[in-house]
């Protein structure tokens, strides 16, 4: 019997769990299918429509903002011209009425100087010739829609007399005009001057 045998490795037991060939199927992923010549052709087709079909949808955008844009210069064309004629309007009619005040009022004016020119005349005369003139300025002045306003016996109003003085008395009632020391004129409903009064009471 010998001692310390040396006993042969077994090639089987020192790698009992050898490596086995992998198969290259397990361990390389499945290449992906390139396209054809066919779906390359559809794809760059279907980006072109994409490309054109925005194209007409920015020159279809951009005729419109073009003709809102007109649309828009035309409207501020016309109210500036609106503008400005309503404003060529409005002074036209100042200077027709003003014309025509002043047109009426000419022949009040020339019978002064008539009565001016006058070098021998009685006092009787000119007071006749006065009282004409004012009789004509009251003519001129009803023609042109103008009414006095502010009578001794009225009933003060604040909005068409404009009292300066104040009187207690018996002989007229409250808040009655006593006199009038300026005569008042209204236009329709506009006061052209207001009257200057006294009021009683």
């Amino acid at each position: 019997m010998v001692e310390n045998e040396k006993k042969t490795p077994d090639p089987e037991q020192e790698n009992p769990a050898e490596e086995q060939p992998v198969a290259e199927s397990e361990t390389t992923a499945p290449k992906a299918e390139e396209p054809s010549k066919k779906d390359k052709k559809a794809a760059k087709k279907e980006a072109k429509e994409a490309k054109n079909a925005a194209v007409e949808e920015l020159k279809k955008v951009k005729e419109e903002f073009e003709t809102h844009k007109q649309q828009y210069l035309r409207v501020l064309a016309e109210y500036d011209n609106y503008r400005k004629r309503t404003e060529r309007e409005k002074d036209a009619i100042y200077s027709t009425a003003t014309a025509d005040a002043v047109k009426e009022i000419l022949p009040v004016a020339d019978n002064l100087d008539r009565a001016l020119s006058q070098e021998n005349c009685t006092l009787e005369q000119l007071q006749d010739g006065l009282k004409m003139v004012n009789r004509q300025f009251g003519e001129m002045l009803a023609k042109l829609g103008v009414k006095e306003m502010g009578s001794v016996g009225e009933q003060f109003d604040p909005t068409r007399h404009n009292a300066v003085s104040h009187i207690d008395s018996e002989d007229f009632g409250e808040n009655e005009i006593s006199a009038v020391y300026q005569k008042g004129y209204i236009l329709g409903d506009k006061v052209v001057r207001h009257a200057m009064v006294q009021v009683a009471n």
